[in-house]
């Protein structure tokens, strides 16, 4: 038996007084109660009880085992009760990963909004255009864009988007509009350096045809901000999320470019380790977001 069964085992018995009380609530015989008790006081070394036939009185090693004993079940049942209240009531921190742009523009207001509806859940929001192993950094979930990188992740998507070509005018009326994929070979493009595999490739569909284009240009980085200005001063062709570029496609300050054919979709999604045992905490932050999206278009 472990420790903490036979302390409650101990405090039972002292609060039925007799061991066959104690036996008849556990469910055993009485001979199987005071075997329990002599494997106790053997294991411990010490005598617990003084035994007679009408009575039982606690030893000094008793009364200190009772006490100390019965303060470490209360705060062992006061640790369990936080920790169950933890998955049937959102509170405590909950830590969450995020890109830069999208971070700021669309995770930041929504976590205000989160905040205010739970309080007591602490939230801490960490932005940062690099990949994040969610369970090596301690993160409990993570918003991303396209496909799901680990099938030992589960996501929930938030909201579609789609990745669109798009300059501004001025600089297609000077280099002319691309009217095929290989048109790009042509122009200055403007490139987010991701990761070493998929710098410059673009890959576009139109139907059943596919076609892959390794682009070039004089401006590239690795923030989209910074492609979307120089997009913005006519400095070539840019790759960017439907959501950075909407509002100045609609305003004309940028234009869509082969609009005929699409590109790999980016979807905003949830990401979390496992969907089994989720936390309160964790459930509440994607029914919330979920719902901000929604709501928003």
């Amino acid at each position: 038996m472990d420790g903490f069964s036979d302390l409650r085992f101990f405090a039972l018995l002292i609060k039925e007084g007799s061991l066959a009380a104690a036996a008849q609530q556990m469910g055993i015989t009485p001979p199987a109660a005071s075997r329990r008790l002599a494997q106790l006081e053997h294991r411990l070394g010490v005598r617990l009880l003084h035994r007679t036939t009408r009575r039982m009185s606690l030893t000094p090693e008793g009364e200190t085992y009772l006490l100390d004993g019965t303060r470490i079940l209360s705060d062992l049942e006061a640790l369990e009760r936080t920790v169950a209240g933890a998955r049937s009531s959102p509170r405590g921190l909950m830590k969450l990963a995020a890109t830069l742009g999208f971070g700021r523009t669309h995770i930041a207001p929504a976590l205000s909004a989160f905040a205010r509806a739970y309080p007591e859940v602490e939230v801490q929001l960490h932005l940062t255009d690099r990949p994040v192993n969610l369970v090596e950094q301690g993160f409990d979930a993570a918003v991303r864009f396209g496909d799901l990188p680990d099938s030992r992740l589960t996501a929930r998507r938030l909201r579609a988007n789609r990745r669109v070509l798009c300059a501004a005018p001025a600089y297609l009326a000077q280099a002319g509009e691309p009217q095929q994929p290989a048109d790009l070979l042509a122009h200055q493009c403007i490139v987010i350096r991701e990761s070493d595999e998929t710098y410059g490739t673009w890959h576009l569909h139109q139907g059943g045809r596919q076609e892959t284009v390794k682009v070039r240009g004089m401006l590239s980085t690795n923030d989209g901000a910074a492609a979307t200005t120089w997009a913005l001063a006519g400095h070539g062709v840019l790759m960017r999320s439907e959501w950075d570029v909407a509002e100045h496609i609609a305003a004309g300050r940028l234009q869509p470019v082969l609009p005929g054919w699409a590109l790999p979709a980016a979807d905003v999604t949830l990401v979390y380790p496992s969907k089994s045992d989720l936390s309160a905490k964790t459930r509440a932050l994607s029914d919330f977001l979920h719902a901000w999206f929604a709501a928003r278009g």
